[in-house]
């Protein structure tokens, strides 16, 4: 069952139906090749921008994807071309089964070969669970930091959990798991001034520092566009430390990256509201509780639950995801007087 579309966005033109095997390509051409699934919607930390820290409405246990509906429908997406899967909360490492999640999707293969299994996480728990989770097949990482000063951590989280997450960076960069991506929303007079130290900081780990614009995703739809630090903000302030050049070849990454002084080591902002990248974009979600999304910032859901728990077969899922794909518009639309904050925080929709 899906939910009638709120028009804020151009809408892709009308595309014939593909066959079940077909790669899933839009109304605008662009084919998806990522599939973000989210675990589930609970957090260890209550970062501000995200969730209250208290009076959180979770969502019920049993509406939550089991481990085999989850692989039912991986397996589904990447016979449809999905070569990317990546493991999403809330803070996917919460999951007691975590480490089976990653070693039943790492053996699935698409038409182009073995999938990729990647994972989003703060990092807290990965010095108990991280090589368990290599072993069953993870290749990759991105650890949330936005701050690394002790105070400012548990004020913006909530949670004096600071030094679980550096144990957990030191982990994943000791793991020799590569690329090893560190993201931190920017924002203005609670972090800017930290910027520099951030990249610093992901350099000493091997890891690139990625900078994330602060976007309209907050359960408190509490956004202010004033509040936010800018793509242009953040590269001047790079700028006093480091000479900056483009890295050409984006494609469908959310992130433009940037050499440092010449390189190895870059740097990557993903400036979702200033930059946006809706024209490459080649992802879809899925949520905890089994509905699909073709946009962070969308507005309409597509309900995979009663068809797993229905009795249908694979072919109606597959066609799910080829009516999502199909429903998507050209571009998310922050800037337009229409734009609608989606009902969902982000840590119910899954990064």
């Amino acid at each position: 069952m899906t939910a009638v579309p709120v028009a804020i966005r151009s809408r892709p033109p009308v595309a014939q139906a593909s066959a079940p095997g077909s790669p899933l390509v839009d109304g605008f051409g662009r084919v998806h090749r990522d599939l973000r699934i989210s675990l589930t919607d609970r957090c260890s930390l209550r970062c501000t921008y995200c969730m209250p820290e208290q009076g959180n409405e979770w969502l019920a246990r049993e509406s939550i994807l089991t481990i085999d509906e989850i692989e039912r429908v991986a397996r589904v997406a990447a016979a449809a071309g999905i070569t990317t899967f990546r493991l999403t909360g809330g803070e996917p490492l919460l999951r007691r089964d975590i480490v089976d999640v990653v070693r039943r999707l790492s053996v699935i293969e698409s038409p182009d070969g073995p999938v990729s299994i990647a994972m989003t996480t703060n990092g807290i728990r990965l010095p108990e669970v991280l090589p368990a989770l290599v072993d069953a097949g993870l290749q990759r990482l991105n650890i949330s930091v936005d701050t690394i000063q002790r105070e400012r951590f548990a004020a913006l989280t909530r949670r004096d959990r600071l030094d679980d997450v550096l144990e957990g960076i030191a982990a994943a960069a000791a793991s020799g798991l590569r690329p090893l991506k560190l993201n931190a929303v920017a924002m203005r007079d609670v972090n800017d001034d930290e910027l520099v130290d951030l990249v610093a900081f992901a350099v000493e780990h091997g890891a690139q520092m990625r900078f994330i614009e602060q976007m309209p995703l907050d359960a408190g739809h509490t956004w202010d566009r004033t509040r936010m630090v800018t793509r242009d903000e953040i590269l001047e302030a790079l700028r006093t430390r480091w000479e900056l050049t483009p890295v050409p070849g984006r494609g469908g990454a959310p992130a433009e990256r940037w050499t440092l002084d010449g390189g190895p080591h870059t740097v990557g902002v993903i400036a979702s509201v200033t930059a946006p990248f809706c024209g490459d974009c080649d992802r879809m979600r899925l949520t905890a509780d089994g509905q699909l999304r073709n946009c962070l910032f969308s507005t309409t859901e597509y309900d995979l639950v009663p068809i797993m728990r229905g009795g249908e077969d694979d072919a109606a899922i597959d066609a799910m995801l080829r009516s999502c794909v199909g429903g998507k518009l050209a571009g998310h639309a922050i800037d337009d007087p229409s734009f609608l904050q989606p009902a969902r925080g982000m840590n119910a929709i899954g990064g």
